[in-house]
């Protein structure tokens, strides 16, 4: 695909049709990809030596930590561009992302809450990684709420849009907060590929629900994303001709 293709992807016809096109495709081969991750992780995967069944909650701990900060660098790329461009197609990605982002990082706390109080004795400590996490939950609701408050659609877009940029700062922070200070947190276990910290049979599952995940997670964006540019260019002639073919 050359540089022609994906400019022509940008626009929002073409952008709407293609989302439509996908959707159904992600949002499918996501769930069958999580449903095996889930059973590989809950009933095929071996309890581990030192936290017996406690560990399976990294199944859907650790995909929903990775894609709260994903979704994040997305939604600021999708910024960047909106602003440099003027992209309708690119505020709209970015404003479907923030609910979903925040949704996913609500979880990571959640799952993460639920595995340290067996393992720590406590559900929350004021962990470096928990509390970055935490800005991150934030700064995501921040993002919604500025948008929403704003009844100038590109004034909206824009104040949003520099808030998520200010916002990326957060991301190495929680990235490196395990090496930067002393934390309770585990360090990195699957993104040493060299040697990785989890044995082999533990480790499938998790890949399945990490791609199951982000896979849901770009079906999603498409579906809502696309709900977005109809709604921005509904006096467009392309809505009203595919509106009125879904009529006839």
């Amino acid at each position: 695909m050359n540089l022609k293709s994906i400019y022509k992807y940008g626009s929002p016809p073409h952008y709407f049709k293609l989302s439509l096109q996908l959707e159904y495709w992600l949002l499918g081969s996501g769930v069958i990809l999580i449903l095996i991750g889930m059973v590989g992780g809950l009933f095929i995967a071996p309890p581990d030596y030192q936290m017996g069944d406690a560990f399976r909650i990294i199944y859907f701990h650790v995909p929903s930590a990775y894609l709260s900060m994903s979704g994040y660098a997305c939604m600021a790329v999708a910024s960047v561009i909106g602003l440099v461009w003027r992209s309708n197609v690119a505020f709209s990605i970015a404003k479907t992302i923030a609910p979903v982002g925040a949704a996913f990082t609500f979880l990571a706390l959640v799952t993460g809450m639920l595995w340290g109080k067996p393992m720590w004795g406590t559900a929350w400590v004021w962990d470096a990684r928990l509390t970055s996490e935490l800005i991150l939950l934030l700064i995501y609701l921040a993002y919604i709420l500025l948008h929403q408050s704003i009844e100038d659609r590109s004034k909206a877009d824009r104040s949003s849009s520099l808030l998520a940029l200010v916002g990326v700062i957060n991301l190495p922070i929680i990235h490196y907060s395990v090496v930067w200070w002393n934390t309770l947190h585990q360090g990195s276990t699957i993104s040493k590929f060299d040697s990785p910290s989890i044995a082999s049979e533990m480790l499938w599952p998790l890949i399945f629900m990490i791609f199951g995940y982000t896979i849901f997670f770009v079906g999603v964006i498409c579906r809502g994303s696309a709900g977005e540019v109809l709604i921005r260019e509904k006096r467009s002639k392309w809505v009203r001709a595919f509106i009125e073919g879904i009529k006839s």
